[in-house]
């Protein structure tokens, strides 16, 4: 491309009809606002250093309010630390939303040039090198600064803020911030707070074996400020600590409940014991405010009348995660015996087993649905655009137009949908599927013999080929919301060996039976998803071959990361062949999550997964598992764009070790934000893996977690 943003081809040599089409089609031929559209997915440090420096015109548009107001480099792996110093140097006094979040891999030097936007009116460094110094030296020449997202790690201490900081503090609005030490962090010098997001990612120990207790917050500043507040969201990870330090943060709250709150959310994984702090809290909310989003621990709920007495305005999010909610409940106190909530966007009923039943106190895991509770829900709920309903058993009944998925059809604005593998099988077994014959019929392939499209390629439940069949209710279901971009099929039994709000279970349930009955052909229909981004399989035990993953891969060109766990029978990987062919398709596949007991990272697996020439961040997680070390060099040389590389397999420690500091010593230079974690993974799962792998270091796929309808939609950005 010319300097001069003009063609340069020779007319002479081009007849005056051609020359004309060629000009046309031009990129540069496009409106200012095509071209607009297109630079806004360019990468901000690629926009400016690079793009920008082509030619005259496109440099006029790199610089346009549009492109420059918002810079988001998160998971920009590839802005190193001169790139985003000379990002700030020339375009810093235009910035005013600034997302590093994730930035783990910029030094705190790097990341205090971020004082140089002084126009900064909303700035996220969750995750990034940040000391009290550094963050009061950086918020003090941040005066228009609104909103503010930071950690708060072991050595923070508020009394190194200056006067200037907390200054800046004080006219704060929103706050994000996540604790891995006790504390209050900067809360006490926000004044002025209306939206606070608390993270508690607190260990019980510390690294060298000391308990840690909340009263180490006790004298350290004054109260929060919570008069203003309109949002409180707090998430808490497994730990007795976590739950000790956000009582501390609810203490002030249970005082005088601000009069325009209008979202108060609590995510407490396990029990959370009210105490009397909590009770006058949630009293008087009941008596002074109208809510628009409501999570609380379930041991709240469960017994209690308090959704009676809850008085909802406009709400757009509930979620009821694991709480011992009947379909009656639900419908009399949730959505007052039918009402329309036509603002209702996001619904989490996860491991809620009796949600769809009326009386939850005589009703088996094997019993069907009430049809008439989910009708009801999905008639006063038909603008849901992320509904969870995964870890329950939600069996439908036979009859026309009672199955769980034909009424969720009727659901045409979802975009992300979490269901238990149970709820999508038909509700009587169909005449055309034999029951699974694992003995007979699950033999591989041979790893990396390829598939040739419309040859059949393996036994499946049709003569000829496993694809999908119109007269699947889950083919229908998806076939009527076209638009969904995220889907999660779940095992209503599945445990896995490195969860992120569970405890690791060595021996985890049998599937459910119903289960049995989804295979291969359900999976294919997920092929009709040409929009799907984020994909999710787990404990789907008749997946004989694995052929409905090839449609996917040729059909949902669109997928950006897949986590497959726990198909086809324990013991023996029986969908190798048909990933390895998968895997040349996804060419926009960035993450990718294996959980799968004795599976072979061998060459063969790191030959089809170099396919993926977008691939960053890969987690393998096997009991029992292999790999092979020369393998997984060979990967990472050919697959320049993969910075985190998680392993948890049956390798001794010794094996892991050497491995890990093989691809440290060969990569990091070229990849800064290199995150490699290889490590053996027994008997115990998470708990040894923790001891000795700090939490920061595990990438947000390593932990497995369902994330449809997990917060409410656009929380922070």
């Amino acid at each position: 491309m010319a300097s001069s943003g003009e063609d340069t081809s020779n007319d002479d040599d081009v007849p005056p009809a051609a020359a004309a089409m060629a000009a046309g089609s031009h990129l540069l031929g496009f409106s200012d606002e095509i071209l607009l559209h297109i630079l806004s997915h360019v990468p901000s440090t690629d926009l400016v250093l690079n793009v920008r420096r082509t030619c005259r015109k496109l440099a006029a548009l790199c610089l346009d309010k549009s492109l420059t107001h918002t810079v988001l480099l998160q998971k920009d792996y590839e802005a190193s630390e001169d790139k985003v110093k000379q990002l700030v140097k020339e375009i810093g006094r235009e910035i005013q939303q600034l997302d590093m979040a994730g930035c783990y891999w910029l030094s705190g030097a790097t990341i205090e040039h971020v004082a140089r936007c002084r126009s900064l009116v909303k700035v996220n460094l969750s995750g990034c090198h940040l000391t009290s110094l550094r963050l009061s030296k950086m918020l003090s020449a941040l005066q228009q600064l609104r909103s503010l997202a930071i950690d708060v790690s072991p050595g923070f201490d508020a009394g190194q803020l200056s006067g200037e900081c907390k200054a800046t503090l004080s006219r704060v609005r929103e706050l994000k911030q996540t604790l891995y030490t006790p504390s209050y962090g900067v809360v006490p010098c926000c004044t002025s707070l209306e939206k606070l997001l608390l993270y508690f990612e607190i260990l019980d120990r510390t690294r060298e074996g000391a308990v840690l207790s909340g009263q180490l917050m006790v004298g350290q500043s004054n109260v929060p400020h919570y008069q203003n507040l309109r949002v409180f969201y707090a998430r808490l990870a497994p730990g007795y600590i976590n739950q000790e330090v956000v009582r501390l943060y609810l203490a002030v709250l249970s005082d005088r409940t601000p009069e325009n709150l209008h979202a108060f959310l609590i995510s407490v994984p396990g029990s959370f014991a009210e105490s009397g702090a909590t009770k006058n809290l949630l009293d008087s909310m009941a008596r002074n405010v109208a809510l628009d989003a409501l999570q609380l621990p379930r041991s709240w709920l469960n017994g209690s009348s308090l959704l009676q007495h809850l008085r909802f305005n406009n709400p757009f999010y509930f979620s009821f995660s694991r709480c011992a909610l009947s379909g009656g409940h639900l419908i009399q106190r949730v959505i007052n015996g039918g009402k329309e909530l036509r603002s209702l966007a996001s619904l989490n009923l996860s491991g809620c087993v009796h949600c769809l039943s009326p009386d939850s106190l005589l009703r088996k895991a094997e019993d069907n649905i009430d049809s008439s509770i989910l009708e009801t829900l999905v008639a006063s709920c038909r603008n849901l655009r992320h509904l969870n309903l995964s870890a329950a058993h939600h069996h439908s009944s036979e009859g026309p137009g009672r199955h769980l998925c034909q009424l969720l059809a009727r659901l045409r604005h979802l975009r992300s949908l979490s269901l238990p593998v149970c709820s999508v099988a038909d509700s009587a077994p169909r005449a055309d599927r034999a029951p699974a014959q694992p003995a007979m019929h699950a033999v591989p392939r041979g790893f990396g013999k390829k598939v040739r499209i419309g040859v059949p390629s393996g036994p499946g439940p049709f003569p000829g080929q496993a694809g999908p069949q119109p007269s699947s209710v889950f083919w229908s279901l998806l076939k009527s919301v076209p638009f969904l971009e995220r889907l999660e099929l779940i095992g209503s039994n599945f445990s896995s060996a490195m969860p992120r709000n569970e405890p690791a279970i060595r021996n985890s349930l049998p599937p459910c039976s119903r289960a049995q009955s989804v295979g291969d052909s359900e999976v294919a229909a997920i092929g009709q998803l040409a929009f799907l981004r984020h994909l999710t399989l787990a404990q789907l035990p008749s997946i004989l071959t694995g052929s409905g993953l090839l449609s996917i891969g040729l059909q949902c060109q669109q997928l950006q990361s897949l986590s497959l766990a726990n198909l086809g029978m324990m013991g023996k990987v029986v969908y190798m062949s048909a990933l390895s062919d998968m895997l040349r398709h996804c060419t926009r596949l960035k993450d990718l999550r294996l959980e799968q007991p004795y599976f072979s990272a061998n060459a063969q697996f790191f030959q089809a997964l170099s396919q993926c020439s977008a691939l960053q961040r890969l987690c393998l997680v096997s009991r029992s598992g292999t790999l092979q070390p020369e393998a997984v060099l060979a990967f990472m040389a050919r697959c320049l764009r993969v910075v985190v590389c998680h392993m948890f397999t049956g390798e001794s420690l010794a094996t892991c070790k050497s491995l890990q500091q093989s691809l440290l010593r060969s990569f990091q230079a070229e990849r800064p934000a290199l995150n490699v974690v290889i490590f053996p993974l027994l008997h115990e799962g998470l708990t040894n893996v923790i001891r000795d792998v700090p939490m920061v270091h595990l990438d947000e796929i390593t932990l497995f977690k369902s994330r449809v309808a997990e917060e409410p939609p656009n929380l922070w950005w």
